[in-house]
């Protein structure tokens, strides 16, 4: 109490003058809602004279003698609320009537106790006031929850918010109050809803099973990342938080399942910045006897309905660009890209040239990398910011790709492509590496990259290893990073945006 501020103090004084007049500012009984805001307003002909129970927060009131209106806010939405001191009956058992005591306190409680950001109930009906507002007429009022704490005031001029609670470091610590009381924010989330929703659909037609794989695991891999690490007592054992679901999900591909999918959360302990969250969301999804021509077709057209899904179009505004999420997409090979944005012609080049190619970009700390991290540096400080448009970029070098198959007709390339889309990358996917032998050398050769200091490089993976000796059959897998869909989707600029509690420095 010592802590509380003017208001927070008058609040409780409000909070104890309720219960001193016998009502329960948290109820437990159960209120049945039979309307919301948005269906009332959407479907007035429908609603026009009808009773109604609605519930929300108390979010304005203007109090004019005998009359008063308040404006509710539900899940959906706000609406406007009529209240008559000569209307409004107190609460009772049904079937007694309030005595005048009890319709006294009512309205004491109604003009005096409320505050802006209670929960109430209100049972009426329907109208439209002269002004032409669509309302509800209180009957009674419902006493749900107690707010001890005043919301931010914003402050709005022609609808559009000039002032309020705006500090991105607030919104994003207190996210309970930026969804309250900053418009648009909800509706981002309800978006990011739809996209988990229509991808589980897409899936789900194609008959392809979801599954949960471990998020503690004793061996970090399926992707080049730095992890979290923890203990586990009882095993006494140091674990990895996932840095991706790939390897246990090509294990259930070698037990005999079609196709497989894991959305959920991965974890790297990288750096954090507008496009990264330590701990982000991913889509894993694997297809048996298909390869990454087959995933480029299935992801262009998955991504197509989902744009659709979200925003009734597959063309989205971000920034200031629009990018169309239409099928078909535009592919080119990685080399190619390089070499129509820099005129270096990677290809006939050894790893020492590259090298010196990459250091005159401005590429640091290159002595640790192979002839793939430098090519994919070199594509990321060159290439990889140019790309609008949803492109596949396809054909990696073998250093890159670890886990993919090798190209059918290239030498030296792998079948792989990363989707790029406003400037970054979105999804990368392989046509996989099923050869168990091969991919064994492979992880070998990345212990090689580890020796020489890149702490992101993939170790063995042992079981896994002794998993594909049983036999894999042909297989393409994708993964999709659900924040930055999310992004694209909503049209936001920062992950921060659409993550609904992002990870943030403690508080001092």
């Amino acid at each position: 109490m010592e802590n509380l501020n003017e208001q927070e103090l008058v609040r409780r004084q409000s909070l104890q003058a309720m219960r001193d007049l016998g009502i329960d500012p948290y109820p437990a009984a159960e209120y049945v809602v039979t309307g919301y805001s948005t269906d009332i307003k959407a479907d007035f002909e429908n609603w026009d004279g009808k009773e109604v129970r609605i519930a929300g927060r108390l979010m304005s009131k203007r109090i004019m003698g005998k009359a008063s209106f308040i404006e509710l806010q539900d899940s959906k939405g706000r609406i406007q609320v009529y209240v008559s001191r000569d209307d409004i009956q107190a609460p009772v058992a049904e079937g007694e009537q309030a005595t005048t005591v009890e319709q006294q306190m009512y309205n004491v409680v109604f003009k005096k106790l409320l505050d802006i950001g209670d929960f109430i109930g209100i049972e009426g009906f329907v109208f439209r006031t002269q002004m032409g507002e669509i309302s509800v007429h209180a009957k009674k009022l419902t006493v749900l929850a107690k707010s001890l704490r005043p919301l931010p005031i914003v402050k709005y001029k022609d609808g559009v918010a000039y002032d309020g609670f705006n500090d991105p470091e607030q919104r994003y610590r207190q996210r309970y109050v930026d969804l309250v009381v900053n418009d648009g924010v909800k509706d981002t989330f309800l978006k990011r809803a739809t996209i988990l929703r229509t991808m589980r659909q897409v899936f789900d037609e194609a008959g392809y099973t979801e599954v949960e794989t471990p998020i503690l695991q004793q061996i970090a891999g399926g992707a080049s990342a730095r992890p979290f690490i923890t203990h586990h007592n009882s095993l006494d054992v140091d674990m990895y938080l996932r840095i991706a679901t790939e390897l246990y999900l090509k294990r259930l591909i070698v037990g005999g399942f079609e196709g497989v999918y894991e959305i959920g959360r991965n974890f790297r302990n990288e750096g954090m910045d507008r496009s990264h969250n330590p701990e982000f969301t991913c889509m894993e999804l694997y297809v048996q006897y298909k390869d990454y021509n087959w995933m480029m077709t299935f992801t262009e057209n998955l991504l197509e309905r989902i744009a659709i899904a979200v925003n009734g179009t597959t063309k989205v505004q971000i920034g200031d660009h629009e990018v169309d999420f239409k099928a078909p997409y535009h592919r080119l090979p990685i080399l190619d890209a390089i070499k129509e944005k820099t005129g270096l012609d990677l290809a006939s080049m050894d790893e020492e040239a590259i090298r010196a190619e990459a250091k005159k970009l401005g590429v640091e700390d290159t002595e640790h990398m192979g002839k793939g991290k430098l090519i994919d540096e070199i594509f990321g400080e060159t290439c990889e910011g140019t790309f609008i448009q949803p492109t596949f970029i396809t054909d990696y070098p073998v250093e890159m790709s670890p886990l993919t198959k090798m190209h059918r007709s290239k030498p030296g390339l792998t079948e792989r492509f990363e989707l790029m889309v406003n400037g970054k990358e979105l999804a990368n996917a392989y046509s996989e590496l099923n050869d168990p032998i091969d991919q064994y050398n492979r992880f070998v050769e990345q212990m090689k990259l580890a020796d020489k200091g890149d702490d992101e490089a993939m170790v063995i993976d042992h079981d896994f290893m002794r998993a594909l000796e049983y036999g894999m059959p042909p297989t393409s897998g994708i993964g999709i990073g659900i924040d930055r869909l999310a992004i694209l989707m909503t049209g936001q600029p920062t992950i921060q945006e659409v993550l609904l509690f992002p990870t943030m420095k403690p508080e001092a």
